[in-house]
């Protein structure tokens, strides 16, 4: 039992209850989906140089909504991100978007989520530089998220900093002193502000919010554990086959993990209402899931090293990723890669 055909028995009633409102990007994630490895995007052609067998496979959709596509992509970029690891303590800052503007972000995905990146970013930078023990520019990598492990619709950030930054003027790094970043509640309420003033400079209208909004920074040790954490959920879909439990021709069962409880709880959906609950979370086509700020960012290479070089990092030679091969079934030896079938063209 798998998403993909779980989508296909149940597209007919999806259509029916929910085709009027598909954005061109979820119809995109969902042919997509249909169509991985089953031959719509074409087929390789395989030689044994064992065994002399000749098989073939179809070849992926590629396509970041789908949960069986993007493996290979999630362990490049975990790899670039491991050559920028400093011997410093990390913080983990997750910013949410309140109840209340979650419509507004719905309707309104790339404008919401832009501002929700511009204004987080902006509010860490303008904190690292006015705070007294640091004075710094900071370096942050951030993750955006849509939605809860119930799958609802719940858009965050996930910003990983790295517990120190560079003083442009002095020429100089600057370590953080202590255990503690930047207060949670002080974050949340210039946010809310520069976010507001956001909304309403892009001539939207956003309802009332609550006077307090919610920003947790929590420190996470060392940075490899939340850039693997992070790395799980950057090119895949929202679910894993694996936790699709059941389908009984009406309703589908999955299960989650319960982040306060750490226990396994279940949810069950109409067919219908389960593909429109992973079809929400599909990015707006063209927009970047995951973003480097300061001497993370890919044109701060020469900053990079020369803050690893003050703190006497030894820079990892630069790792080839190799993608798993294909494996003969007569005598399980690596296979080649002959030639290619192009996809069929669409009826009509």
């Amino acid at each position: 039992m798998g998403l993909a055909s779980i989508m296909g028995d149940y597209l007919g009633r999806y259509k029916t209850r929910y085709g009027h409102t598909t954005t061109p990007a979820q119809w995109s994630a969902l042919n997509a989906i249909l169509g991985c490895r089953n031959g719509q995007y074409g087929e390789v052609l395989l030689a044994c140089n064992h065994c002399a067998w000749q098989d073939h496979c179809p070849q992926s959709c590629g396509h970041r909504s789908c949960n069986q596509c993007q493996q290979h992509s999630a362990t490049q970029w975990l790899e670039r991100q491991k050559a920028k690891l400093l011997p410093v303590d990390y913080f983990m800052v997750t910013v949410t978007l309140p109840y209340e503007l979650r419509a507004l972000a719905q309707a309104h995905q790339k404008r919401i989520y832009t501002l929700l990146f511009r204004c987080a970013i902006s509010v860490l930078k303008d904190f690292g530089v006015n705070d007294k023990g640091l004075a710094a520019e900071l370096a942050m990598t951030a993750v955006l998220h849509t939605h809860t492990r119930r799958l609802d619709y719940h858009p965050h950030l996930h910003i990983i900093v790295p517990g120190g930054g560079v003083n442009q003027a002095r020429n100089e790094w600057c370590k953080l002193k202590g255990k503690y970043l930047f207060n949670g509640c002080q974050l949340a309420a210039v946010f809310r502000g520069r976010m507001l003033a956001g909304i309403a400079q892009a001539g939207l209208r956003a309802p009332r919010t609550p006077s307090k909004w919610v920003v947790q920074c929590t420190r996470v040790g060392r940075g490899l554990p939340a850039l693997k954490y992070l790395s799980c959920y950057l090119y895949r879909g929202v679910i894993s086959d694996n936790n699709i439990l059941a389908d009984d021709g009406a309703y589908v069962t999955f299960q989650y993990r319960d982040s306060r409880t750490g226990t396994f709880q279940t949810r069950r959906e109409r067919g219908e209402d389960f593909v429109a609950l992973i079809l929400q979370h599909t990015l707006p086509k063209g927009f970047r899931r995951t973003r480097d700020y300061g001497f993370l960012h890919g044109n701060a290479k020469r900053l990079l090293r020369l803050v690893q070089w003050v703190l006497q990092v030894m820079i990892p030679t630069p790792e080839t990723s190799v993608r798993p091969c294909f494996r003969c079934k007569r005598c399980q030896h690596p296979m080649t890669v002959t030639g290619f079938i192009r996809p069929h063209p669409s009826p009509g």
